[in-house]
């Protein structure tokens, strides 16, 4: 790929800016929960047709593929995530969410694209538009994929709904992702580049009773209390240093009243590894945990463990790493471009389509956090001392990547990573389906 190419390919965009503006305010203030995502799904569908794509709804539930074919050459997969999350917005913005919806076990919550998924459909929307617009500076077929649900795993509903039998399969499968990192950089590495999740749901099983005569009950809140503070030792105490492992308790819910002890209390708990061998002695010490908290305390009933979702180590290939980010390194500048020191704990479900396609698959975080926040900090050293406590990250509340120079920068960097295959310079023009093609080691 050559700089006229990538130039040629993002000319109009400046234009576009406002109009993708526009939609990211709109996406924000109107987000969706898993495999809810209709109207969002309705957006994307019917911007893809007025660009040019042959669209597909309905894919895994809630999905949107639209596909480009442009001549021969490689096909490339680029993939956007649709999705907000039960969060209470505390952004104060003109747009923030007032959404609720209700989610899947009935209750009524509030809703906030506080992973800033809303981010990713517009940037992959304003690279759509100019693969549509400059058809003339590529050859090949693009597939562009609307997930639905990603924070529930909607990868693999995708895959389930026919998507390798229904559509071209792709060469080389390209994703990224909004981080709390200054607006205008890159980061990523070879090989393992997000943790693998596991989520479980909990239930305990006590005796309930009056809130004044505890002795006549068996307490699941004391129990819950405890096996909470309990599960904290198995990265303290059972995972090594050097490795890495993450157990949250993101939820625990019990009782009624106060002066009531209940019969139950359900904990949801998040497990991060990065490595097979940690994640299986991270899930057998959670359980053995589990069951002998409930038997230390006389639980009447041995526990119930229920899986909720699991993702897997999301793995970048190394050759197919290389020339992307010798590409986003052409388009932005070599110094804005990092390789991250070590697996990020955050996790994701894109690598489901690699795997799948039995392809090679890369992606990347882009900074979407405004760079006055950082204004004395060296960006590399935020890779090894991590973010100041004063800027929020993703899932929380106050999380809200700034329009501008993000979108720009999010749109610049899907194309300049799809033109490393697509332009006739570029590996894929050569023959190369993304294992080739690289200048050399990471860059960063």
């Amino acid at each position: 790929m050559t700089a006229t190419s990538l130039t040629r390919l993002l000319s109009g965009l400046q234009d576009r800016l406002p109009g993708l503006r526009a939609v990211y305010e709109d996406l924000h203030a109107h987000p969706e929960l898993s495999f809810q995502e209709f109207r969002t799904a309705g957006i994307v569908a019917d911007r893809l047709r007025r660009q040019g794509w042959d669209v597909t709804e309905g894919v895994g539930g809630t999905g949107v593929v639209g596909v480009l074919a442009n001549g021969e050459g490689p096909v490339v997969l680029l993939r956007a995530d649709m999705d907000g999350l039960p969060v209470l917005e505390r952004t104060g913005l003109p747009y923030a969410s007032r959404a609720t919806a209700v989610d899947a076990e009935g209750h009524e919550v509030p809703v906030m694209h506080a992973c800033g998924h809303d981010m990713h459909v517009t940037c992959l929307l304003g690279a759509t538009d100019r693969l549509a617009a400059a058809r003339g500076e590529w050859r090949g077929t693009v597939v562009a994929v609307f997930q639905p649900a990603e924070e529930v795993g909607g990868a693999p509903a995708m895959i389930e709904d026919g998507f390798l039998e229904r559509f071209p399969r792709a060469d080389v499968c390209l994703g990224q992702h909004v981080a709390p990192a200054p607006a205008g950089f890159v980061g990523t590495r070879p090989g393992p580049v997000m943790a693998a999740s596991d989520s479980l749901l909990v239930r305990l099983f006590g005796r309930g009773g009056h809130g004044s005569a505890p002795e006549s009950t068996v307490d699941p809140v004391v129990m819950a209390a405890a096996l909470v503070m309990r599960l904290q030792t198995i990265v303290s105490r059972e995972t090594g240093a050097a490795q890495t492992a993450v157990v949250t308790v993101g939820s625990l819910h019990a009782g009624t009243k106060e002066n009531i002890i209940p019969d139950t209390a359900e904990l949801r708990i998040n497990i991060r590894s990065t490595t097979p061998a940690v994640r299986d002695r991270v899930l057998a010490a959670v359980e053995r945990i589990v069951r002998a908290e409930a038997a230390a305390s006389g639980a009447p009933k041995d526990p119930e463990i229920t899986g909720l979702n699991s993702f897997p180590v999301t793995v970048n290939d190394g050759p197919a790493t290389d020339t992307v980010m010798t590409a986003i390194a052409g388009a932005l500048g070599r110094e804005r471009v990092f390789t991250l020191p070590q697996t990020l704990t955050g996790s994701e479900d894109f690598g489901v389509f690699g795997t799948a396609l039995g392809v090679p698959s890369v992606f990347w975080h882009f900074g979407g956090a405004d760079p006055a926040l950082f204004r004395d900090a060296d960006p590399r050293a935020l890779l090894t001392d991590g973010l100041p406590a004063t800027v929020p990250a993703n899932h929380s509340p106050y999380f809200a990547p700034v329009p501008d120079p993000t979108i720009r920068i999010g749109v610049t960097t899907l194309l300049a990573a799809a033109a490393a295959w697509l332009c006739p310079e570029g590996p894929g023009g050569t023959g190369g389906t993304g294992g080739t093609g690289g200048t050399g080691g990471p860059v960063g």
